[in-house]
């Protein structure tokens, strides 16, 4: 048995140390023309153009209608959230949703944010932009892109945002004050979505690289959680000079350190897991096999054929939010899905829970969103040639103890060699500027401050 560990040692720090040499590669800054057609001769419109989020009474009327003529299954006894959304409590979710949320109410909320809209390779790009309403003498505001994921959007930044903008009226360090500009993956929400095959996180990257550029930014921080992460990664990757600094909470991450867990429960310290990795990866069966296996149906759908579940999505505002919502309890924290209500109200409001439904209802784009996984991840594995080459740029990483999946430091530091910050967070999930705003802000700036004083 020694033997054989040797060998499987021997062998995993060779492919570790062939693959890990540093190179650095870039993503090469190419071109698209993701709208309708053939590109136009002429050249595209630059301007950027004010936005403002609007509803109507037909389209609450006709919401109203579509809730009440529901046909829900009854749960099975006991069930809870381990088959899905608990259809019990979605009765309770429904009934509010229907007699007590005032959208209109929300619309206004949505709007208190400068929204915007800008052409770039034939799309209409949507944006925040929000700005510092006052500066410290002699400060200059830092410009921080944030990009959600799926199923978000950019209202998942609305309370981290005066966090950033604003820290000294929030009871934070006024060190580091932030201009966050908080775009809509093409696609999601109020971003129109690409009418050509290939719209993937490299070109999402390259387009929202271009509206920093349009936005008058030649040097930026930029932040991301699930999609968002691997765009920024992406963008990292393109533009390295550009990118200041990148902050993510949660990686893509396929290397050799994961063959580490088949030895690592008994030599922790030979492959550099902490203690506390220890408690976030082990038993390996239960808190990494069996999780993913749980909360990754929907991707292998999403991957595979995503518009036959965004047609019945897209028609069915109960069927969006119990798919959309049930995300939000076990990716939020897995034990929710012993809970009759899965634990949705522990850490979010029902209000700011449909408001991000809505954000998908009112604009039809369930199935252009979830489009995004096919063009990612639906050409094989280690397809793309970023999942190959590393990040040669300034990295904090901020671990949320309730990730679907844990990553130790040493396997970040793999991918991103520059990294500089690595936060074992105390609490949240996935969802970590909705969850947790102020711990996630409170780490990116202890991020920034440690790369400034480099």
């Amino acid at each position: 048995m020694w033997l054989e560990i040797l060998l499987t040692s021997v062998l995993g720090f060779v492919i570790y140390w062939f693959v890990s040499r540093d190179k650095e590669e870039t993503l090469l800054l190419e071109d698209g023309w993701w709208g309708p057609g053939a590109r136009p001769a002429a050249a595209e419109d630059g301007s950027i153009r004010p936005f403002k989020v609007e509803t109507s009474e037909e389209e609450i009327q006709d919401l109203h209608r579509r809730i009440d003529r529901v046909r829900l299954t009854p749960p099975l006894e006991d069930a809870r959230f381990h088959f899905g959304f608990n259809s019990t409590y979605l009765r309770k979710v429904l009934s509010y949703w229907r007699n007590d949320f005032d959208w209109r109410k929300q619309v206004e909320i949505l709007n208190r944010y400068p929204h915007f809209k800008t052409r770039i390779e034939g799309l209409d790009i949507h944006f925040i932009h929000v700005k510092p309403p006052q500066l410290p003498s002699g400060c200059t505001p830092k410009p921080l892109l944030m990009v959600h994921g799926w199923p978000g959007s950019f209202y998942e930044f609305y309370k981290i945002i005066p966090l950033l903008t604003d820290p000294r009226s929030h009871g934070l360090s006024e060190e580091h004050v932030f201009e966050v500009i908080c775009p809509s993956i093409p696609g999601y929400g109020f971003s129109e979505a690409s009418s050509k095959k290939g719209l993937n996180s490299v070109a999402t990257a390259r387009i929202f690289y271009k509206l920093m550029l349009r936005l008058g930014f030649r040097e930026f921080y930029i932040q991301g959680g699930d999609w968002g992460s691997l765009i920024c990664t992406n963008m990292a990757q393109m533009v390295p000079s550009h990118v200041k600094g990148l902050h993510l909470n949660m990686a893509f991450i396929v290397n050799p350190g994961i063959l580490t867990l088949l030895l690592g429960r008994r030599f922790p310290r030979l492959f550099g897991y902490t203690q506390r990795d220890m408690e976030l990866l082990f038993p390996f069966r239960e808190k990494v096999f069996y999780s993913l296996l749980r909360e990754s149906g929907y991707m292998h759908i999403q991957c595979t054929k995503p518009d036959t579940v965004g047609c019945a999505l897209n028609d069915s505002p109960v069927g969006l939010a119990a798919y959309i919502l049930e995300k939000f309890s076990t990716w939020t924290n897995p034990e929710f899905r012993d809970l009759e209500d899965g634990g949705l109200e522990r850490k979010f409001s029902l209000d700011d829970l449909l408001t991000n439904v809505m954000l998908y209802w009112t604009t039809g784009t369930i199935a252009s969103s979830q489009r995004f996984y096919k063009e990612n991840l639906g050409q094989g594995f280690m397809a793309n040639k970023h999942n190959r080459i590393k990040v040669h740029v300034p990295t904090g990483f901020a671990a949320f103890p309730c990730e679907l999946m844990h990553v130790p430091e040493k396997w970040v530091k793999f991918k991103y060699p520059k990294l500089i910050s690595y936060s074992y967070m105390t609490r949240g999930g996935h969802f970590a500027a909705f969850e947790e705003p102020e711990l996630l802000a409170r780490d990116i700036c202890k991020f920034v401050g440690l790369l400034e004083q480099r």
